[in-house]
């Protein structure tokens, strides 16, 4: 049965990689895997239980004083082996969630409405930038769909041109997910490896701050080469917001700080209480929702709100996004509890105890030009527990201790392999359906830009740990 749990989850990964060919969604996919496979996981229990938990179920029968049945083993599977892997999932997006609606709220009183004003510019070079930079700096706080979509948005009423929409979108694409790569709220992926222990909020962006500048910043100069000297421009005109918010500019810039600023406490917040860091995200989201009352407390009281600005594709990619990371970590996760991950590890090396890091480094950015970034990281997560102070096989110098090697190669590869086809990451995805983009015109004119800039990233984050040695990677 360890081998039909497998083959759903890699027929799975297959129809993610094929979305822009079968048309069928990646988030009905991810689920279909992750229910499917727990499904099959809780009717041959019996066998993975004996195999991979029996001295946890020998003491959850001695505890409940029950006897080897098969009402049993599922008892146990659902409280001690599912619940968990439920939980875990249920991390992510409880975070992904209450930043996606620190972001809603925010846009809804017009605190990015600094945005616009900054555009305005004829001169291709200084829109390119500002543009980038504007992207790279939020995607930072926030995680790169949302960002992406945000500022995709805004480009789009301001450029008529599709040709250079299409570039600009393509840099905006590259600055979110390098700086959403840069620490562990700006991705799903850093999301997964700071709640698990593998890394702590400091040392990881510490470690991929150099790499992602360069991924990114000799991606957009590339990119920088495109486009005419000055750029086709509508007239840029403020959001009116006399009907929907009564917010003077102090007060949008409070709410931004009270967003932004709680977003950044939350490693804080998390290394003093101990406790999940989406508890933060939600301690921060009410305090800005509070404030949001107090500010349009005028409004609220109102017989009739008027209609949300929050565009209908965010809404929509959003939800997408909710729901594929939550398959996906149920997938994982039950693929991993038949303990197929630990024979493909020592089938790979990866136990060894100096294994090729850089090696599977390539192959994860290789695999993510195609599969999703997310379900990539996934699957070379799994490959390896965290080895922590009490662990037997504890080493000072493993590249799976929290902070090690490991951890930062595989998240730097699977952003940079995701920006080489466009199809790699969900905001890819939303950027080429919202312009009409081919993924062979990406590729030719984007795709090997941002390959050029992984790849330099990737040889910076080489010499980084050669020349500066472990001790870097062991800073807090």
């Amino acid at each position: 049965m360890t081998l039909v749990i497998l083959t759903i989850l890699i027929l799975a990964c297959v129809l993610i990689a094929t979305e822009n060919v079968t048309k069928v969604n990646r988030a009905a996919v991810a689920i279909f895997a992750g229910t499917v496979g727990w499904v099959l996981y809780i009717c041959f229990g019996m066998d993975f239980v004996t195999s991979e938990h029996s001295a946890d179920y020998t003491r959850f029968l001695n505890f409940s004083e029950m006897e080897s049945t098969s009402t049993s083993v599922k008892y146990f599977i659902s409280r001690n082996i599912f619940l968990p892997q439920v939980g875990r999932a249920a991390e992510i997006v409880m975070f992904l969630l209450a930043t996606m609606t620190i972001v809603e709220i925010l846009n809804n009183n017009g605190c990015f409405d600094f945005v616009r004003q900054l555009l305005r510019t004829r001169s291709s070079k200084k829109m390119l930038w500002t543009l980038a930079i504007v992207t790279f700096l939020i995607s930072i706080n926030l995680d790169n769909l949302t960002t992406t979509v945000m500022m995709l948005t805004m480009m789009h009423g301001i450029i008529p041109s599709r040709r250079q929409r299409m570039v600009y979108g393509s840099a905006i694409l590259v600055a979110a997910n390098c700086g959403g790569a840069l620490t562990v709220i700006g991705n799903p992926e850093g999301l997964v490896l700071w709640n698990s222990g593998a890394v702590t909020a400091t040392v990881f962006s510490f470690s991929l701050l150099l790499p992602c500048l360069a991924a990114w910043l000799i991606s957009t100069l590339l990119m920088q080469r495109m486009l005419p000297e000055r750029v086709e421009t509508e007239w840029i005109v403020m959001p009116f917001r006399g009907d929907d918010t009564r917010l003077n500019k102090w007060q949008r810039l409070l709410m931004l700080l009270v967003g932004i600023g709680g977003l950044w406490f939350i490693p804080t917040f998390h290394n003093i209480t101990k406790l999940s860091p989406f508890l933060g995200a939600l301690c921060v989201l009410s305090v800005l929702w509070i404030v949001n009352e107090i500010f349009n407390r005028k409004l609220m009281n109102m017989d009739a709100m008027v209609e949300r600005r929050t565009p209908r594709v965010l809404q929509y990619g959003v939800v997408q996004m909710i729901l594929f990371v939550m398959g996906m970590i149920l997938a994982v996760g039950v693929v991993k509890e038949t303990g197929a991950f630990c024979d493909l590890s020592s089938w790979l090396g990866t136990s060894e105890e100096h294994p090729n890091v850089w090696l599977h480094g390539v192959a994860a950015g290789v695999l993510s030009t195609v599969l999703d970034n997310f379900a990539t990281a996934m699957n070379f997560f799994s490959l390896h527990d965290v080895m922590g102070l009490g662990d037997p096989t504890y080493a000072m110098d493993s590249v799976y201790n929290t902070n090690g090697l490991y951890w930062q190669v595989i998240a730097y590869c699977v952003m940079a392999g995701g920006n080489v086809l466009g199809i790699g990451t969900i905001s890819g995805l939303a950027l080429m359906k919202m312009e009409h983009m081919r993924m062979g015109w990406f590729f030719r004119n984007i795709g090997w830009k941002a390959l050029v800039g992984g790849v330099a990233g990737l040889v910076i984050l080489w010499l980084s740990h050669t020349l500066m040695g472990r001790a870097v990677y062991l800073m807090i």
